[in-house]
C-alpha cells in the first residue's frame, strides 16, 4: 500500500516527496463567483450561501449570547476538563511569546526603538466539515487574546439544525471569544476580508480549511493580511531499527487521518537489512492499527500519497528532512537532538518516542496552525508574534543629524533624490535648535 525506496538518488527523491496539489480551475473560478457575491450583496449572499451549501435557512449570522450561555450542556464534562487544561498550556507557552520592544542609542543623539502593538481586528476561521476543530480556536484565539488584539471575530460553518457544535462555542468562551459568526467556507473569508452590514472587515485572517478556504484566503490576501495558505496536513516520522514500530505508525496514521490528500512520510535510518526489517514491522502495525480505526474512507486514500524511504546516511537523513520541509516532523529515534539541531525546515518537530504529534494538535501548548505543503522553508508557524505589528521609531537631537547628516545626503544624492538630502541640510541650518 506504501511505495517504499532505499537510498534514492537526488533526482529520484525529488519525485518521491512530491506533494500532489491540487490545481482545480473550477474551484478557482467557484470562489472568486462566492467572493464577489458577498462583495456585492453583503449578508445576503452569506444566507444564501448557507442554504446552498449548508442545507440550513439561517435567521441571523451571529450565534446569540442565549446559545453561548446554554453550550455548556451539551458538552462532556470530561471534555470540558480536557479544553481548560490544554487552554492553560497553551497560554502559558505563547504568554511567554511576548515581545518586549528594543530601545538602543545608536549613536550620540540617535535613539533607536521598536513599539509592539496588536493587530486591530483579526478573524478566525475554524473549520467544520468531517470533524468540527475545536481544538483550532485555542490554537487560534488564546494567541489572538495574548496578543491584546482589539476585535476577534470567529467564522465557523452552522451545523444543519442552524446552531454551532456546542464544543466549539465552550472553546471560544473560555478563552473570551463572543463574536461567533454561522458562517463558513470561500464566503466566510469574503466577509471578513470585504466586511458585510453586520461583519466588520478585519485586518488579518487566520485559520486552515479546505480548497475553497484556501483559495478565497490567496484570493483575498491582496486586500487584507492572512497567516499562511494552508495545505493538505502532513507528517514526517524519522525512525532507527530500534524505534518501537507501533509508535511510528501510530503518528503516521495520525495525520493521513486528516483528509484524503494529507501525507505522511516515514524516514528509516539504518543499513538496507535493518531498514528492511523494520519497515516490515512498521507495516504490521501500521495495518493492525488501521483496522481499529474509524475514518478509514480517509486513511486510505492518504496511504496512497504517502511514502517509506530509507537511508543509511546522516546527512542524507538530514537533507531528506530539509528538502520536505514537513509541517510536523517527529524524531523518533536515537539520533533525535543530532537531526534536530540540523533540521532548518519543519513546522513544528517531536522529539523523543513518547512525543507524539497528537501532543501538539491539543494540548503541550504549541501551535498547531503550521506551515504545510514546503512553506517551513521560508514560513513559521501561528504564534503570539503572528498577531502583532512592531513599528520602529527613531528619536534624533540636532547633533545627531548634523552628526549623520553628511552620510544621509551623499547616499540621497547618490540616488538622484534631491529632496531627501534637502530635508537633512534644511535642519542642519536651523539655528533654533
Amino acid at each position: 500500500m506504501v511505495p517504499y525506496y532505499y537510498n534514492p538518488d537526488t533526482n529520484e527523491l525529488d519525485k518521491i516527496i512530491s506533494r500532489e496539489l491540487s490545481d482545480d480551475f473550477t474551484v478557482e473560478e467557484s470562489v472568486k463567483a462566492i467572493i464577489e457575491k458577498v462583495k456585492n450583496e453583503g449578508d445576503s449572499a452569506l444566507y444564501s450561501f448557507a442554504k446552498e451549501f449548508d442545507k440550513v435557512e439561517l435567521n441571523q449570522l451571529y450565534v446569540s449570547d442565549e446559545e453561548l450561555k446554554q453550550c455548556d450542556n451539551f458538552v462532556d464534562l470530561d471534555l470540558k476538563k480536557a479544553i481548560l487544561r490544554a487552554k492553560d498550556n497553551i497560554e502559558k507557552f505563547h504568554k511567554a511569546q511576548i515581545s518586549k520592544g528594543e530601545k538602543i542609542e545608536i549613536e550620540n543623539g540617535i535613539k533607536l526603538s521598536r513599539k509592539i502593538v496588536p493587530i486591530n481586528s483579526v478573524g478566525l476561521y475554524v473549520p467544520g466539515g468531517t470533524a468540527p476543530l475545536f481544538s483550532t480556536v485555542l490554537m487560534l484565539g488564546i494567541p489572538a487574546k495574548v496578543a491584546k488584539c482589539n476585535n476577534i471575530i470567529l467564522a465557523t460553518p452552522p451545523t444543519r439544525d442552524g446552531n454551532v457544535n456546542p464544543v466549539v462555542l465552550f472553546a471560544a468562551k473560555s478563552i473570551g471569544i463572543t463574536k461567533i459568526i454561522k458562517v463558513g467556507g470561500a464566503g466566510a473569508i469574503a466577509a471578513l476580508s470585504y466586511g458585510t452590514e453586520t461583519i466588520s472587515k478585519v485586518d488579518k485572517i487566520f485559520g486552515p480549511g479546505n480548497r475553497f478556504v484556501s483559495y478565497a484566503k490567496m484570493i483575498v490576501s491582496s486586500r487584507t493580511s492572512i497567516d499562511m495558505l494552508a495545505g493538505p496536513s502532513e507528517v514526517m516520522v524519522v525512525a532507527d531499527n530500534l524505534t518501537n514500530p507501533g509508535f511510528a505508525a501510530s503518528d503516521f496514521l495520525s495525520q493521513a487521518e486528516h483528509g484524503k490528500d494529507s501525507q505522511s512520510i516515514l524516514v528509516i535510518l539504518a543499513d538496507e537489512k535493518k531498514a528492511s526489517i523494520f519497515k516490515d514491522k512498521f507495516l504490521t502495525e501500521m495495518n493492525k492499527q488501521l483496522d481499529q480505526l474509524e475514518r478509514k474512507e480517509y486513511l486510505l486514500p492518504s496511504l496512497m500519497n504517502s511514502r517509506i524511504i530509507a537511508t543509511n546516511n546522516f546527512e542524507n537523513c538530514i537533507d531528506i528532512i530539509n528538502r520536505y520541509a514537513p509541517e510536523h516532523l517527529v524524531l523518533n529515534l536515537d539520533k533525535a537532538k543530532d537531526i534536530c539541531e540540523k533540521v532548518n525546515n519543519a513546522g513544528s518537530i517531536f522529539i523523543g518516542p513518547y512525543a507524539c504529534e497528537s501532543a501538539g494538535d491539543y494540548a503541550s501548548g504549541t501551535n498547531h496552525t503550521l506551515p504545510t505543503s514546503g512553506w517551513a522553508k521560508s514560513v513559521s508557524g501561528v504564534s503570539t508574534d503572528s498577531f502583532i505589528k512592531k513599528i520602529t521609531i527613531q528619536e534624533i537631537s540636532y547633533e545627531g543629524i548634523k552628526s549623520l547628516g553628511d552620510t544621509i545626503i551623499k547616499m540621497a544624492e547618490g540616488e538622484s533624490l534631491s529632496a531627501h538630502a534637502n530635508s537633512v541640510r534644511i535642519r542642519i541650518k536651523d539655528d533654533k535648535k
